[in-house]
């Protein structure tokens, strides 16, 4: 570790030399905002006089599967955009030839991005960090994002970060109009759902998929190997008057819910329930906002996602829960992924991710000025019969210090309520530093931090740190991390994988401190002809050590190979070598455990993806080899059709067969997961889950219709269910009728 710090000073000073020399976006794509002069009607249709008098701006360029080129004449996109009092307004023209792609009418479907796309990104304080990002297709359906810092690359894929946030709503206008040469859409954002200062100056970019050719352009050029939604890269907006100040910025989302629900396992009668809560939205200024809640419901949020587990450790499913959304990179974005300090599920879930309920909460969370953001927020929960009531405080800040480097803070507290006190025992404080370093080209990046636990009077080998250090060019892309946890750091309000070790005979569970090195790398070739866009090689090669004596616990090395083809499709082939050590017993199976011990294992794997573009598209995977002394077979399919406009109907299908020696049993591992979602229109869906997965043992069920009847304003009906499958039988089964209502003040 101390190695690894040497290397990152050395970095951060030869790189602090280096900023502003690579980045041109601001200086050579620059479009002055005016205002416009007369009303414009939100129809897709482009007939308004106000834009006759708007400048258009630039062409547009390839970002992949080139990006030295502008876009050709026949798929250029012209893009108008003005200002009134209240409003952001954008109109787009995109040239094309018909058929055009369109594959959800529903709200927040990242399947949107599959088809005809277009998308404007919004930096409102320039700071290359934290940005909107709103999308549109020739349905006009509504996508709206935030996009932070670690985007990702197309090259070494999100392991050096994901900085998307698609469960996040705000209240926008769209509709568009489809010909057949072009489609037209236009866009009305009001001032209120953006946070902004008195800058005149913003970041923007528009970017825009076609699917026919398989290609992305931007306005401002992006580099193939990044996203174009990358903040690195954009380029600027000046108002030629400073953008309006909003009056008042006060939102008000109240709910009202009937429920029912009876659970068959523990013999209970049926549930029957009314509640009532409600959240708010408070701008204190205009890039600071104030969130409230109040017995707040979450019944409405889309299940997850059940996988296989054949690990040892716990997994990590991501938050979509609305109340921890907006700006949450300023509390989450530390540490490395998936080992964080804050995780915000564990506030308000069990393991299990059953709801705690939440009493109150509050959030504060933006800009104090161009250069610092904050986070603070505090949540209450009630006592439950197998909980006591908690309440979690959390403070964060983010303050950069040039370019795109910052020096990042958080503070966070955990402290039980017994008998109506604070409880002077029960608690856990985490509290830690990072500096970060990113390279305006988006090249370069490096982290470093540490940080400490108090919990219960616990202060020796309470500690973690950790190192980051990644580069993306066109053709290389590297990324490693190195991170160390004591014995005894313990964040409540964190997610620690492998420091918690099961033992399956004594049903114990014991905390082991641990090293971390990550590293991952891939070169990436670009044909300049023929029906391959792109292919490489690519590894990943991690290595987990016990913190106490440096002994080796777990080895992977796994090399690969990917191919990308014009039509979308893809394949790509791996191997893996695996080395396990296992501290206690752990069972795979319902036979006697297998013994601590060290395993070696190797497999192979095949996957193929075929053209997205078509109505019925799939992905077809096989794995076999050795695992923890036994052998593994695992096939894998996931089958999409759609109907367009109305139907997107999918299957994801798992099975793992693995076979031990007696006595350790075999058994036979399968999911299945179909899902239907039905678009009447686009303010009315109606998508169910149904979830089988002999691991757990449970058959689940989720429906659910949702009607927005106003702008972000709807009626949910959800209906769940759960069935034992071993046994067969039902666990328990709930319906919900919850209605909630958007006001803006």
């Amino acid at each position: 570790m101390k190695h690894f710090a040497i290397i990152l000073f050395i970095f951060f000073s030869h790189n602090f030399l280096l900023q502003g020399q690579t980045y041109k976006n601001q200086e050579s794509h620059q479009y002055t905002i005016k205002r416009s002069l007369s009303d414009i009607k939100v129809d897709g249709i482009i007939d308004e006089e106000a834009w006759e008098n708007i400048e258009p701006m630039g062409d547009f360029w390839y970002s992949f599967p080139v990006d030295n080129k502008p876009s050709e004449k026949e798929f250029q996109t012209e893009v108008k955009i003005t200002f009134d009092d209240a409003h952001i307004y954008i109109a787009a023209i995109c040239y094309g030839k018909g058929p055009f792609v369109m594959q959800s009418l529903k709200r927040d479907n990242m399947q949107i991005w599959e088809g005809d796309v277009f998308g404007v990104t919004i930096d409102p304080v320039n700071e290359k960090t934290n940005a909107y990002s709103f999308a549109t297709n020739t349905a006009g359906v509504q996508s709206d994002v935030l996009v932070g810092a670690n985007t990702g690359t197309r090259t070494g894929g999100g392991s050096s970060g994901n900085g998307f946030n698609s469960a996040w709503d705000n209240k926008w206008v769209c509709n568009s109009t489809e010909y057949e040469d072009r489609w037209v859409t236009e866009i009305a954002i009001p001032f209120k759902s953006l946070k902004y200062g008195e800058n005149k100056d913003w970041g923007i970019n528009l970017i825009r998929g076609i699917p026919s050719t398989n290609s992305w352009h931007t306005w401002a050029p992006v580099p193939v190997q990044l996203m174009g939604l990358d903040l690195g890269y954009t380029g600027k907006m000046i108002w030629e008057e400073a953008p309006p100040k909003s009056k008042s910025n006060i939102s008000v989302i109240p709910y009202a819910l009937a429920s029912t629900f009876t659970d068959y396992e523990e013999g209970l009668p049926t549930e029957n329930k009314i509640r009532i809560g409600g959240d708010a939205k408070v701008a204190i200024t205009s890039k600071l906002n104030l969130d409230l809640t109040l017995n707040p419901d979450f019944s409405q949020v889309d299940v997850d996602e059940q996988i296989t587990n054949l690990t040892t450790v716990n997994i990590r499913f991501p938050e979509r829960r609305l109340f921890f959304l907006e700006n949450s990179d300023i509390f989450s974005e530390f540490g490395i992924p998936p080992m964080r300090p804050f995780f915000s599920r564990k506030i308000g879930l069990d393991e299990d991710a059953n709801p705690i309920p939440i009493l109150y909460g509050a959030r504060i969370s933006g800009n104090i000025n161009d250069n610092l953001r904050i986070g603070l927020s505090n949540l209450q929960t009630r006592t439950t019969d197998e909980f006591f009531a908690q309440n979690y405080t959390s403070f964060a800040f983010n303050q950069r210090i040039f370019g795109r480097t910052s020096v990042k803070g958080y503070l966070h507290n955990r402290q039980a309520f017994i008998d109506s006190e604070f409880s002077k025992i029960d608690y856990n404080r985490a509290l830690g530093g990072e500096i970060e370093y990113r390279s305006l080209d988006g090249k370069w990046r490096a982290n470093s931090g540490g940080g400490l636990t108090l919990s219960n009077g616990i202060i020796d080998k309470n500690y973690t740190y950790h190192g980051i250090i990644s580069y993306d060019d066109r053709n290389i892309s590297l990324y490693a991390n190195l991170m160390a946890v004591g014995d005894n750091y313990i964040p409540d309000m964190g997610f620690m994988t492998l420091i918690y070790h099961y033992d399956a005979v004594t049903e114990e569970t014991h905390r082991i401190g641990y090293g971390h090195f990550f590293n991952r790398g891939a070169y990436t070739f670009y044909p300049k002809h023929g029906f391959i866009i792109n292919h490489g090689f690519n590894y990943r090669f991690l290595i987990d050590y016990a913190e106490n004596n440096k002994e080796i616990f777990i080895r992977s090395f796994e090399p690969g190979y990917k191919v990308s083809f014009n039509n979308t499709s893809n394949i790509e082939v791996k191997y893996t070598n695996n080395y396990n050590q296992l501290f206690y017993p752990f069972a795979f199976t319902d036979f006697e455990p297998l013994p601590a011990g060290d395993y070696n294992s190797s497999y192979v794997g095949l996957t193929y993806q075929s053209d997205t573009r078509k109505q019925l598209s799939y992905l077809l995977g096989f794995e076999t080899g050795s695992f923890y002394g036994g052998k593994r077979i695992q096939y894998s399919a996931e089958i999409s059709f759609r109907q367009k406009p109305w139907g997107n109907f999918g299957l994801r299908l798992i099975q793992n067969e693995l076979e031990f020696a007696q006595p350790y049993g075999s058994t036979s591992l399968t999911l299945i997961g179909p899902k239907l979602e039905f678009n009447f229109s686009r303010n009315l869906s109606w998508t169910s889950f149904l979830q089988y997965n002999t691991q757990n043992d449970n058959f689940n069920i989720n429906s659910r219709v949702q009607w927005q009847f106003k702008s972000l304003s709807n009626i949910y009906l959800v209906y769940s269910e759960n069935y034992a499958i071993e046994q067969w039988g039902p666990k328990n089964k709930a319906l919900i009728l919850k209605a909630n209502y958007w006001i803006n003040i």
